[in-house]
């Protein structure tokens, strides 16, 4: 049987000043690192033993993973370009208010979702889906992953089938294990 854990990344710099990452990249604050602490101790807890440990290659996934490996007496992830965030080109390192000024009308009528994939230059929903559906396929045992809040989303909609604006709205805590299983998803808290 097919089983996922999938987890977002801990809380960085960035996503307390309400900047969007995309491909780039800010540390994990000390929430960050007490989130990912917490995971860790719960998936030691659990007593998984996982056939499979991926992260995205971005520098806060990779830190997160690398907490978790530690408290989960886990070895070291393995990079997975697909588990990377969705890029907002140009709007990458950007807040809402960054955006609003520098393309003026350009987020107008767009939903607190779909705007990511306004950028005249970012990569689209149906890139990330297909890469995201890609990674799905090939999953075989049980596997960890390190991903982000916009391709974590994308992920489990993909895994449930659900339309876009629906996969789009599904929550994104960063201090939760997704558990992927029997095409069921289960949120394991970790407090």
């Amino acid at each position: 049987m097919n089983e996922i854990y999938l987890i977002r990344h801990g809380e960085t710099a960035w996503n307390a000043q309400g900047r969007f990452q995309g491909k780039l990249d800010s540390a994990l604050t000390d929430t960050g690192v007490k989130q990912a602490v917490h995971i860790g101790q719960r998936l030691a807890g659990l007593g998984i033993s996982f056939d499979t440990f991926v992260t995205s290659p971005l520098g806060r996934t990779r830190q997160t993973a690398a907490i978790i490996a530690e408290c989960a007496d886990l070895p070291a992830a393995q990079d997975d370009d697909r588990l990377a965030e969705v890029s907002l080109g140009s709007w990458d390192g950007l807040t809402h208010i960054d955006i609003d000024a520098q393309w003026p009308g350009l987020l107008d009528g767009s939903t607190p979702f779909d705007w990511f994939f306004r950028s005249p230059d970012g990569e689209s929903y149906d890139a990330a889906f297909d890469r995201a559906e890609c990674w799905l396929r090939e999953r075989q045992g049980v596997t960890l992953a390190v991903s982000h809040g916009l391709v974590g989303r994308i992920i489990r909609g993909a895994y449930s089938s659900l339309p876009k604006a629906e996969a789009l709205g599904l929550p994104v805590p960063q201090d939760v294990i997704w558990r992927l299983s029997g095409g069921r998803i289960e949120a394991i808290s970790v407090i």
